[in-house]
């Protein structure tokens, strides 16, 4: 297994620099967020955490997925291991989108695999960007192996979702681009699906000294189940963002970044989710998906009985919340928009 390094990711900022959008940091207003019970060992001066929201969403395809592919695409090119067969993924996700965008922009033939019943407006913009488009089976496992069916036939190269070292790598220059704008950052708060991002950031976070919170749907916790167990294990998927966090199971190179020090692993309930994604709503006018609101849950859910805040490394069992300390700057990750509004106009009219 390839371990992920600082190095990875600044040969993907370098590599990907002026092909992506750089992300935008938005500030929430003072005294939105609740804090931490102050430490009575602090002697620093009473000061209010500061926040800001990571607008990746607005990336290109709407996730931060297109830093991954770009930098998978861009790092063939260069190493002259691109086929003429172009690329190839089964997605009818965030990823999928990434990766037939990437393929048009660097003019790659791109084949995505889809089941067969994959809703049709993810087919169109799949079109849109170029990509051959192939149907078929039931679920997600049979596109995936009619997939490498054809990796293997036609020579094409197979990308993957979140577990490669190049799409990971690609996602952790969202750190370096956050950390530009705020060198004296402490924390970043980001949500986990299969880990790709999680890895990314939190290898480029650890060299600069910064905290990494992983956040987690309850009943999608494959990262957390990891690291109860010290090693990869299979768990069950039932979330409302498991359309973009579902993984059954994470990476490897996302387990080994959450062992290292500054680590933190927490886990929200399905309902702090929606009120999350329904907040943005209603102050800021963002439509995100229930992925990204699940990062912004964690500073939101009330306090529930979990670990102390303190237990950054290898906890044994998550918290259900974030709460930051003293003066604490922290930037919270909202990851992609892919998302129909309807039912946040429909509540906000509501109200």
């Amino acid at each position: 297994m390839h371990q992920l390094t600082y190095g990875d990711i600044k040969a993907a900022t370098d590599r990907i620099a002026g092909r992506v959008r750089h992300v935008t940091l938005s500030p929430v207003d003072p005294g939105a967020m609740r804090t931490a019970h102050r430490d009575p060992l602090d002697e620093r001066p009473e000061q209010p955490c500061e926040v800001w929201l990571a607008l990746e969403f607005m990336q290109h395809t709407g996730s931060f997925k297109a830093r991954g592919a770009q930098n998978f695409i861009q790092a063939h090119r260069e190493a002259g291991t691109l086929p003429d067969a172009g690329v190839t993924i089964a997605s009818g996700g965030n990823a999928g989108l990434a990766c037939a965008w990437a393929a048009q922009q660097q003019d790659v033939r791109a084949t995505v695999f889809l089941p067969a019943a994959a809703p049709a407006v993810k087919v169109a913009k799949l079109r849109g960007y170029g990509a051959e488009v192939r149907l078929g089976g039931s679920e997600y496992a049979e596109a995936l192996a009619a997939c490498e069916e054809f990796a293997a036939a036609t020579g094409a190269l197979a990308s993957h979702a979140y577990d490669h070292p190049l799409i990971a790598a690609g996602a952790g220059t969202l750190l370096e681009e956050i950390h530009q704008q705020i060198p004296a950052l402490d924390t970043v708060v980001v949500a986990v699906g299969g880990g790709g991002l999680f890895a990314g950031m939190a290898t480029a976070a650890q060299h600069h000294g910064i905290r990494t919170v992983a956040v987690e749907p309850e009943n999608c916790r494959a990262l957390n189940a990891a690291i109860e167990a010290g090693r990869l294990v299979d768990v069950p998927v039932d979330s409302i963002a498991a359309d973009s966090l579902g993984a059954r199971r994470t990476s490897q190179m996302a387990l080994a970044a959450a062992q290292r020090d500054g680590v933190h692993s927490v886990l929200v309930p399905d309902g702090e989710i929606v009120r999350a994604r329904q907040a943005l709503w209603d102050h800021r006018k963002v439509a995100v998906e229930h992925g990204a609101a699940t990062a912004l849950a964690a500073l939101t859910s009330p306090d529930q009985h979990g670990p102390n805040r303190d237990l950054l490394t290898r906890p044994a069992t998550a918290g259900r919340s974030y709460r930051p300390g003293n003066g604490e700057k922290v930037a919270v990750v909202l990851c992609g928009s892919n998302t129909d509004p309807a039912d946040l106009v429909h509540r906000a009219t509501e109200h």
